[in-house]
């Protein structure tokens, strides 16, 4: 065969871009289709064994919410489809790129302008479906208790604290991949590990306050209970906190936040108010579970793992043509035609971003069945810790008050839960009514 029909290397990676967009979607609209079918086949009989705890009402709440939440998946699905081929194989991002360069020449400034711009155009395009979700949909069902005016306080907050810290670790970035030789990608990948992990130990103290209260815990029998807790766990944290989760929310929950000698205990104002003291010790003791099988260890060595291999990724794909454009990105006017190194390495960071979660959602289901997985074993560590029905009584408050359905679809669970399903947990609890 002549060398001139043959596919060239960029209309191969847009025909596979294509056809592997395509086939998530299809693949999500199938998963969100079998959930809504299921939760609504199963709406107006609870489950037996949950029969003498949950009230029908209660459990039509909790099917109604689940398929509002799919429903809306679908239009975010279509949405951010649209989208994600707006800015690539429709030339979008080329188009800002060409108007930005035009305006500002190359250089730093222009990349951290392209950044900055693609992240603001970003989250104008899911303003609308991000209100509906918040004062239409979680107020429906009563769970939104956030004001226009502290929705918005917290939108410029994020702004404000989303160009302090990542237009400076951008600029880091851009700047190794222009002046670090062929292998900057390693040393990319030290500076953003060693970002995430001082992000781990300033969180707690200087940045989750800015949009909660945490005020110590003053409960003192509560108190007790939980630092003999802890005590036989071998867990020390600095503190025992309440955050103000109702200011926002109905939702309930609890968590360990900070790094090494920052860790913080951290329980929703909303979960003490739902729960007993020894359903709330239950919870924290799951919580400890992830610590006790290191789980969160194993979470943040696989972060580094991974990272590095998508930095090494990008390392290569930045040097290839055929990754630009087949991604609908061209060399702007006036630049160098040498596609030895990237026309612009902001480019290459964002093609990648968008491009990356096409390819790799696929292999996500082995990642939530490993999270179910750590559900269980933190479980299991509860209950050997505390008393089983505390955590199975706490368990089942949660879902009902956070209405999650008691009857998901089987093959959606596996997909994307994260948690495994009410049944499921409280069947390995020996759940009794």
């Amino acid at each position: 065969m002549a060398s001139s029909d043959a596919i060239s290397p960029s209309l191969l990676f847009t025909l596979l871009f294509a056809f592997a967009l395509s086939a998530g979607m299809l693949l999500k609209l199938w998963l969100a289709s079998r959930q809504i079918r299921h939760v609504a086949r199963h709406r107006n009989a609870v489950p037996a064994p949950f029969a003498e705890r949950i009230t029908l009402a209660a459990h039509q709440k909790a099917a109604d919410y689940t398929v509002a939440k799919a429903r809306l998946e679908l239009l975010e699905l279509a949405l951010g489809t649209a989208v994600l081929l707006g800015w690539t194989l429709l030339g979008g991002l080329n188009l800002l790129n060409q108007a930005l360069l035009h305006w500002l020449g190359g250089g730093m400034w222009q990349q951290l302008a392209l950044l900055a711009a693609f992240v603001l155009i970003s989250g104008l395009i899911d303003l609308p479906v991000s209100l509906y979700k918040t004062f239409v949909q979680e107020k429906r069902f009563g769970f939104n208790k956030m004001t226009p005016a502290l929705w918005l306080a917290d939108l410029c907050k994020s702004i404000l604290l989303g160009a302090a810290i990542g237009l400076p670790i951008a600029a880091a970035i851009l700047w190794l991949m222009g002046q670090a030789g062929p292998y900057w990608w390693a040393w990319a990948w030290a500076v953003w590990m060693g970002f995430n992990l001082l992000l781990m130990v300033i969180f707690p103290t200087f940045i989750a306050p800015l949009f909660n209260q945490f005020k110590p815990l003053e409960d003192e029998a509560l108190k007790q209970r939980v630092s003999h807790l802890m005590e036989r766990c071998g867990f020390a944290a600095k503190g025992l906190f309440v955050m103000d989760g109702s200011r926002r929310s109905a939702h309930a929950n609890a968590y360990f936040t900070g790094f090494g000698a920052a860790k913080r205990v951290v329980f929703y104002d909303t979960l003490l108010r739902q729960l007993s003291v020894g359903e709330v010790e239950a919870v924290l003791a799951h919580e400890l579970g992830h610590f006790k099988h290191r789980h969160i260890i194993q979470r943040i060595v696989s972060m580094f793992a991974f990272s590095l291999l998508g930095f090494a990724l990008l390392g290569w794909l930045s040097t290839q043509s055929w990754f630009y454009t087949g991604l609908g990105v061209y060399p702007a006017v006036g630049l160098s035609a040498d596609w030895g190194s990237a026309p612009n390495d902001a480019l290459a960071l964002l093609l990648f971003m968008l491009a990356t979660p096409v390819f790799t959602q696929f292999i996500s289901p082995l990642f939530s069945q490993l999270s179910r997985k750590h559900e269980f074993q933190a479980d299991a560590y509860a209950a050997a810790q505390t008393q089983a029905a505390d955590l199975a009584s706490a368990l089942l408050k949660l879902y009902e008050d956070n209405a999650s359905t008691l009857t998901p679809d089987p093959v959606y669970v596996k997909f994307y839960y994260s948690h495994p399903p009410a049944s499921e947990r409280l069947a390995r609890l020996s759940y009794t009514p």
